[in-house]
């Protein structure tokens, strides 16, 4: 579902990974970790092809990077749900109307956009808050907001970039579950974190190491 071969990718002319290969499968979950600055974002970034490769390739379905269009970008973001350690909420739009925005930008008609905004925060139990503003939610319910509007179109797979990086423990382990949760229900997902104490909560998950431009591969046993 996603393959990542022989990708090289220079930062600033300086060399962030060399020749780095990927796969996850079709409703994996996978964690990628890596200290802060090791390319964590910036692999994500590569993924959900706003920037591209140097050399090698990336595939996300039936997207290939190496000869995707600028007109099917956007069919291939349907296809990817993204969640941002700063959540990206629309500060002038209640919880409903930023996700009906994410719908109404691909014409999706009236009743299409309210059943799926309605399902989406049924699933991250916020179906109370949908007329709340953002400045009114606290930092774990914004993070669920995200995830309900990652889901939305029922994507392929979620990257998610430090969700947990500006909560406390106990909200981290909450949102963790969470897209534990939706995973189980057949989403793919990759969980970018620097913060090994959520990993080894989940020994058996594989792992992707981003260190000194390489990628390791492996499958966490008790500690990373």
């Amino acid at each position: 579902m996603l393959s990542i071969s022989n990708l090289t990718f220079h930062y600033k002319n300086q060399p962030l990974f060399n020749n780095i290969s990927m796969e996850l499968a079709a409703g994996e979950f996978a964690f990628l970790i890596g200290k802060s600055g090791s390319g964590k974002t910036t692999l994500l970034q590569l993924i959900y092809m706003n920037i591209l490769p140097e050399s090698g390739t990336i595939t996300v379905g039936d997207f290939d990077s190496s000869i995707i269009k600028k007109n099917q970008l956007a069919m291939l973001r349907r296809k990817i749900g993204i969640v941002f350690q700063d959540f990206k909420l629309l500060s002038d739009r209640n919880v409903y109307d930023n996700l009906a925005f994410v719908l109404e930008v691909t014409n999706t008609p009236k009743k299409e956009i309210k059943r799926k905004v309605n399902d989406a925060l049924a699933e991250v139990g916020l179906s109370h808050k949908r007329l709340n503003m953002p400045n009114q939610l606290s930092g774990g319910e914004k993070q669920r907001v995200a995830i309900a509007r990652a889901i939305l179109n029922n994507p392929l797979i979620i990257l998610a970039d430090e969700p947990t990086g500006n909560l406390d423990p106990e909200t981290s382990y909450e949102i963790l579950e969470l897209l534990m949760k939706i995973n189980k229900r057949g989403t793919a997902i990759l969980f970018a974190t620097h913060n090994y104490e959520l990993v080894k909560r989940n020994p058996g998950t594989r792992i992707f190491k981003i260190e000194n431009g390489n990628l390791i591969k492996g499958v966490l046993k008790q500690s990373v």
